[in-house]
């Protein structure tokens, strides 16, 4: 096997490769006396078709298949004899492919680039220090009424907050125009689910009465006929409703998985997930300054176009599942969630990745088994059976292998932190809450 390789330009290598013509024929005379042995021709015995007939019957559709498997064979052996990496798929052209002469093509792709770890001997780190507070369970324990609350008939004026039973239609310079109608909407007033002024001009009205609005649709709005549009909104108000938060009782313990107990044991088992959600937001916290430097620190490093448009990819499959479950072949998901969407933080992703990947090997870290068993039960204490989670997580190697990813970035994150300057910074649970995001080449 003949094999050439040029720099094309930065990452992207050419491989030429040529493969003996024997080594397609053989393989292909071989499958032909294979499938001899069962196929079914009229005017032959089952096993007795002669060779020329498979030729002339099979032989280019039998040839197609190998030349596609001695291409594929050929290019990884070519690539381990190179030490290529290949980042990606390559592109293949077919240069000399007829029977009885050697085998030519060109492949074209990136390769992996070589990483030079930069020192981050400067790190800084604000690390919030917080605890939750028995205001913090109350307002939790509200927003938790609230979820299970229902909404009541109000015999007052309506407010921000209250749900209005209403009748509408929308007029333009006094016709009706598309949507701007319905009968019996319901409509939480503060939701912004209406355009401006609308939910603002039902506040103090009440049940009964009739309200003339007259409103200007934002020139940005998604339709261009009615962007920027002056309307008019005729509006009755049919009921004024007030949400009723739901008590304090066994029946709210049991929806948030509490099945018998005291007002006094939710509140030690509600304490107990916040300060979970607590400790995790400040490790996540942290975590993501540690990556924001090591992606400063590596700004210069050349990223694979191929593994940024793979992140892309991976990043509307995602969202879209998010919102509305698996796509339709059919469908143009780069035309609905375009690549702008997620170019930089897919760039952030494949960096973060290559670096961390790069600052292990170089550590010399593992995903210690008694650490991964930790992480993966604390997973599991939310669940109402953590033994099931733990069986499950061990059972399926691909979730398994994400764990490990998991506790191997958060050894690189230790063993940065050991040379930081790390401040403590006091704030409350919310805030410490908002200063989390995500922060890890998975995310």
């Amino acid at each position: 096997m003949r094999v050439s390789v040029e720099t094309t330009s930065g990452l992207e290598r050419r491989l030429t490769v040529g493969v003996p013509a024997d080594r397609v024929d053989t393989a292909v005379d071989k499958r032909l006396q294979e499938a001899a042995r069962n196929v079914r021709l009229p005017g032959f015995r089952p096993g007795k078709v002669p060779m020329r007939v498979m030729q002339q019957r099979f032989g280019a559709g039998v040839r197609q298949e190998v030349l596609g498997e001695v291409i594929s064979q050929s290019f990884q052996e070519a690539v381990i004899s190179e030490n290529l990496r290949p980042a990606g798929q390559p592109n293949i052209e077919a240069r000399k492919m007829n029977a009885g002469q050697d085998v030519e093509y060109t492949a074209t792709f990136e390769v992996f680039p070589t990483v030079e770890i930069s020192a981050i001997d400067d790190l800084s780190i604000e690390k919030p220090v917080a605890e939750v507070t028995d205001a913090d369970i109350d307002d939790i324990i509200e927003v938790f009424r609230k979820q299970q609350g229902k909404l009541v008939t109000a015999e007052r004026a309506a407010a921000e907050g209250d749900t209005v039973l209403i009748d509408f239609e929308g007029l333009r310079d006094g016709e009706a125009f598309d949507g701007g109608s319905g009968e019996g909407t319901s409509l939480e007033l503060g939701s912004g689910r209406m355009i401006p002024g609308f939910e603002d001009g039902l506040i103090g009205r009440s049940a009964g009465e009739e309200k003339v609005l007259q409103l200007t649709f934002p020139e940005d709005y998604q339709s261009e006929d009615l962007a920027g549009a002056d309307v008019e909104f005729k509006v009755q108000v049919k009921e004024v409703q007030e949400l009723e938060l739901a008590p304090v009782d066994d029946a709210l313990f049991s929806q948030y998985g509490l099945e018998e107990g005291t007002e006094e044991t939710f509140r030690a088992e509600v304490k107990q997930n916040m300060e979970r959600e607590l400790r995790n937001a400040i490790e996540a916290s942290v975590k993501t300054q540690v990556m924001d430097a090591i992606v400063a620190a590596h700004g210069e490093l050349e990223l694979p176009a191929s593994l940024i448009a793979q992140e892309v990819n991976a990043m509307r499959q995602q969202m879209f599942q998010q919102f509305g479950g698996a796509a339709p072949q059919d469908m143009d998901l780069a035309s609905i969630l375009p690549d702008e969407m997620f170019a930089d933080q897919a760039e952030r992703r494949v960096k973060l990745g290559l670096v961390v990947a790069e600052m292990i090997s170089q550590f010399e870290l593992t995903a210690e088994p008694a650490k991964v068993r930790e992480t993966i039960e604390d997973i599991a204490s939310t669940y109402q059976d953590p033994q099931e989670v733990i069986n499950w997580y061990y059972s399926e190697n691909e979730q398994l292998a994400g764990i490990e990813s998991r506790v191997l970035e958060d050894a690189v994150v230790e063993k940065l932190l050991s040379t930081a300057a790390i401040a403590e910074v006091d704030c409350s649970y919310q805030d410490a809450l908002a200063k989390a995001r995500p922060a890890t080449p998975t995310e």
